[in-house]
């Protein structure tokens, strides 16, 4: 099996949605991640974590990050098809202008 990294990709942090929702969206949003982890198995999957904006560091200076990733988990797969299949139904994806990347993990020489 490979292992691929899940960057979920929205306009808003992932502190921005935690703060925003209430408590009975949490658990809703929560449930809705809890069924697609147990869909494709918590032997395939690290769940992973919310993500805040971070900082750029380019040529010896910092600058606010401008990527839009609020969060990230680990699939594990046989293939970038067959993790992509798995991401396919991902709840985080209801959401208007969000998205997921999939990125292969690759063993260093």
């Amino acid at each position: 099996m490979k292992k691929f990294m899940v960057l979920y990709q929205s306009p808003v942090t992932g502190r921005e949605r935690i703060e925003q929702a209430s408590p009975e969206q949490m658990k809703a949003s929560m449930d809705e991640w809890i069924a697609w982890r147990d869909k494709i198995g918590e032997d395939k999957l690290e769940f992973g974590m919310p993500l805040s904006v971070g900082n750029l560091i380019a040529n010896g200076h910092v600058h606010d990050s401008q990527l839009t990733v609020s969060g990230y988990s680990i699939v594990q797969a046989d293939d970038l098809d067959a993790a992509t299949v798995l991401l396919k139904d991902h709840p985080i994806l209801k959401t208007p202008g969000t998205s997921i990347e999939v990125l292969e993990f690759l063993n260093m020489p």
